[in-house]
């Protein structure tokens, strides 16, 4: 057994088989129901009220009853940011995440910057979650564990890669049950802190009442004012994740905006009421800053406290088990979106095309890879710091909701006169727009010096890598155009000969047969088929095309997709069939779909050599007149794979260079 298929046993292994691309279920069977997808998806928003409302508590400073003020505009805040991305997803059905939107609603370079952002806040997603969930089950182990913290969060990441390289289902449907015991102990647990004190309301609401007047006096109006605005921007790690759903459209169930409309719904509802909940409960049971231990940890200790020693210890153990592991979920998000806005970004040639291909397993597994590596390294940077994460993540995910909200609030305003509900929709988009704008410039003045410009600095980094990259692929495509002139000829050229009468080529098994390699109907596959001509003469009187279409994250979107796809690749195809007919050769096409298009036309290989056993196979090559590293990363060189796949088998393959 070769090394080649030795790792090939061992990605088996780890990662599962290959999956049938055109199996008519298999988009049903790896799409995501609801319920899922609030696993999945809406585990992201949930987890942040392991360490949102916390934030915002601490910022306050010796003043609890203002998290009262802090609590309710959090939960509004929550179902306006949720309620103005369910427009979002009526919008773009198609998946309208904060990329997408800034790039249609406002311009492509706009886009960038948001979809940079966003790439760095699911980082920062998978990131800060793992960091949080190994907080939170070091908070019951022993103090002489913490040194061994930060590999466990590095195995942790390391672990969720893997997982993820399976596919997205595979990924959530483990963690369903734990996901459920948050729901429930954490629900328990705030009824239990606020049903306790229900008996005397009277009392706490007057004793309430003392420390607001309290806090009025020594603060004075204004600084009470700025206090509750400052823990307010503090806790805005509590409203990432919400933008998930709508990133997270192609993976949905159909139908998808009904289905992301509940999840929407599942989502905030869940995480307004949870983060309400927790901070009515810090509020009520007097809960304090202790080190070594989360907030959260802290108050499960105080509610269990009356509950008898073994109750209240398992209790707390499985509660803050079950936070541990929903962060390990909610690092899901950044696998599964994450990867999503790489590929449409490079779809749009803002980053390198690799990153839109499929994995046998139907994910992008390079997307996958770039995440969980860049989630490492910042993991070990920050030495799993949630204080120091929780500001870059915030700064991130508010400029993409910035730009989103703005989007928004031009659309509906340019549509004014044909949409009914313009009003009522730019009012909670423009809602929406003041909410983020404000959170963003706070944190950014509050926290630029402790850790806010890094991730400007990163962010921006990427946008001019982005930026870089497009211009690459634009010069690039300024010099094939010059090819473009031999499509027009050939297709004068074809017209004129099929105005007479050619006699129809016969196939002839013993005649010499040259085997072209196409990517469509272009001027690259001519200028291959011409080379052909032009250095063999009339040697070859049968003529193969072999086109394979590829499958990636643009055309993964359902099984109409894919039969486009499938048409296209045809009809294509079929153009030089046509052209070399007319012009007295035979000739017939090949065509496949596949994710890796090297495998592909090794699969057709056999029987193009059954049926036309003399025969040479060409590809055509991009030669750049001073190729340099970047060139090498961002072309395709299929040509040599495929060539060296031929030679081992003793068929004859010819690459021709193609200088641009």
């Amino acid at each position: 057994m070769t090394l080649k298929q030795q790792l090939g046993l061992v990605k088996k292994f780890l990662v599962g088989g290959s999956r049938d691309f055109q199996d008519s279920k298999i988009f049903h069977a790896i799409s995501l129901t609801a319920f899922l997808a609030w696993v999945g998806l809406g585990s992201d928003g949930l987890s942040s009220s392991c360490y949102g409302p916390a934030e915002a508590f601490k910022a306050l400073q010796g003043h609890p009853t203002l998290g009262i003020f802090v609590a309710v505009a959090t939960g509004l805040t929550i179902l306006v940011i949720a309620s103005s991305y369910s427009h979002i997803i009526e919008l773009f059905p198609s998946g309208g995440g904060g990329y997408l939107v800034a790039s249609k609603l406002l311009s492509p370079e706009i886009g960038v910057v948001s979809g940079s952002a966003l790439l760095i806040d699911y980082v920062l997603t998978i990131t800060i979650s793992v960091a949080s969930g190994a907080d939170a089950i070091f908070s019951f182990l022993p103090p002489v564990m913490l040194p061994y913290k930060l590999w466990f969060a590095v195995a942790g990441v390391t672990g969720l890669l893997i997982l993820n390289m399976r596919g997205i289902k595979e990924a959530v449907l483990p963690l369903v049950p734990v996901f459920m015991l948050f729901v429930l102990t954490h629900l328990l647990a705030i009824v239990f802190a606020v049903g306790a004190h229900m008996a005397n309301f009277s009392t706490v609401y007057h004793e309430t009442g003392a420390e607001l007047h309290r806090s009025v006096n020594s603060l004075g109006l204004f600084g009470v004012l700025f206090l509750i605005l400052k823990a307010y921007s503090l806790g805005a790690g509590t409203f990432t994740g919400i933008e998930a759903v709508s990133n997270g459209l192609p993976v949905l169930r159909e139908p998808k905006i009904h289905t992301a409309k509940v999840t929407m719904r599942y989502m905030a509802w869940s995480l307004s009421i949870t983060v309400m909940g927790l901070m009515a409960a810090y509020i009520l049971l007097g809960v304090n800053d202790t080190p070594g231990k989360t907030l959260n940890a802290v108050l499960f200790e105080s509610v269990t406290a009356s509950w008898g020693h073994l109750t209240g210890i398992s209790f707390v153990w499985i509660t803050l088990l079950s936070e541990a592991v929903l962060l390990f979920i909610a690092a899901q998000t950044g696998f599964l979106d994450g990867p999503r806005v790489l590929a449409n970004m490079a779809l749009d040639n803002w980053l390198p095309k690799k990153f839109a291909m499929l994995s046998d397993r139907l994910v992008t597994e390079r997307g996958i890879l770039v995440m969980g590596i860049a989630s490492l390294a910042m993991m070990v940077a920050s030495e799993g710091s949630v204080d120091f994460l929780i500001v870059l993540y915030s700064i991130n995910v508010f400029i993409t909701f910035t730009l989103s909200q703005l989007g928004m609030v031009i659309h509906w305003w340019q549509e004014r006169e044909s949409e009914k509900k313009w009003f009522s929709k730019i009012m909670i988009n423009g809602i929406g727009l003041v909410m983020t704008t404000f959170i963003l410039i706070s944190v950014l003045l509050l926290k630029f010096n402790e850790g806010g410009w890094i991730t400007m600095v990163i962010t921006g980094s990427l946008v001019l890598f982005a930026l870089f990259i497009k211009r690459y692929y634009d010069q690039t495509s300024l010099s094939l155009k010059r090819l473009d002139i031999i499509v027009e000829a050939a297709v004068m050229s074809g017209s004129d000969v099929a105005d007479k009468e050619q006699p129809e080529p016969e196939y002839n098994p013993n005649a010499k047969t040259a085997a072209i390699l196409v990517n469509g109907f272009n001027g690259l596959g001519l200028h291959t088929l011409f080379s052909v001509h032009r250095l063999f003469g009339g040697v070859y009187r049968n003529f193969v095309f072999v086109e394979i279409g590829a499958i990636d994250a643009g055309s993964f979107k359902g099984a109409d997709e894919i039969g486009h796809l499938g048409e296209h690749v045809r009809e294509e195809s079929g153009k030089y069939v046509d052209y070399m007919r007319e012009h007295g050769y035979y000739a017939e096409a090949f065509t496949s779909l596949g994710t890796d298009i090297v495998d592909e036309i090794n699969k057709l290989v056999p029987s193009i050599t059954e049926k036309f056993p003399d025969i040479v196979f060409f590809g055509g090559q991009l030669v750049f007149s001073n190729e340099s590293l970047l060139d090498r990363i961002l072309h395709n060189y299929t040509v040599f794979a495929v060539q060296q796949n031929l030679y081992l088998q003793g068929i004859p393959f010819l690459i021709l260079p193609i200088r641009v």
